[in-house]
């Protein structure tokens, strides 16, 4: 793929996660986002999934020389799928565009054995925070389904390997949206 690019949708929106340079904000159609688990991952995390009827925010941003090794590596869990023509952004040019998916058939809901990490789901809201404000973030909770499932505080020892520092008012904004959602919060261990 040359001049390739990827649309990121859940940590990739956060910028502290990664290192890739130019990253824009952009609008994924036809593709919703949910909370699932895979036997290749001890927890929950976020996939696309294909919905016509549905539009998802994120970012893009180039893969340095089509080299895809670290972001696959680091997305070891989904397979890569073309997303140019579902894709607005505001490039003056064309380029080629993947989103990151679990294949159909390789997911399934969370549940106790396999919950959301808190430390993760803080990770994607403090980025859709910091590029899209207060309002981007209601609309990631009020477009992301699977609120159903269980949620594991490990915000005091997080297990998440991309986690990051939180202000006060971050951690109020992600616990604002899961009380309206009456979503289910396990404690994690002491």
């Amino acid at each position: 793929m040359q001049d390739a690019y990827f649309f990121g949708y859940g940590s990739l929106v956060n910028r502290a996660t990664h290192g890739f340079a130019d990253a824009r904000a952009a609008h994924l159609s036809g593709w919703r986002r949910v909370w699932r688990h895979t036997d290749l991952r001890p927890v929950a995390f976020l996939t696309a999934v294909p919905d016509a009827d549905a539009e998802i925010e994120g970012l893009i941003a180039p893969v340095p020389a089509a080299d895809w090794d670290a972001l696959d590596a680091r997305e070891a869990a989904y397979m890569r799928a073309p997303a140019s023509g579902a894709v607005r952004h505001p490039l003056p040019h064309s380029p080629e565009i993947a989103v990151y998916t679990i294949p159909e058939g390789r997911h399934g809901a969370p549940d106790t054995a396999r919950p959301v990490l808190l430390s993760y789901l803080d990770v994607v809201v403090q980025g859709y925070l910091r590029e899209f404000g207060e309002d981007g973030v209601a609309r990631f909770f009020d477009t992301t389904h699977g609120w159903d499932a269980p949620i594991l505080d490990d915000r005091a020892a997080p297990r998440y390997p991309r986690h990051q520092p939180l202000s006060a008012d971050e951690r109020a904004v992600t616990d604002s949206h899961l009380a309206r959602l009456e979503a289910t919060i396990m404690p994690g261990a002491a």
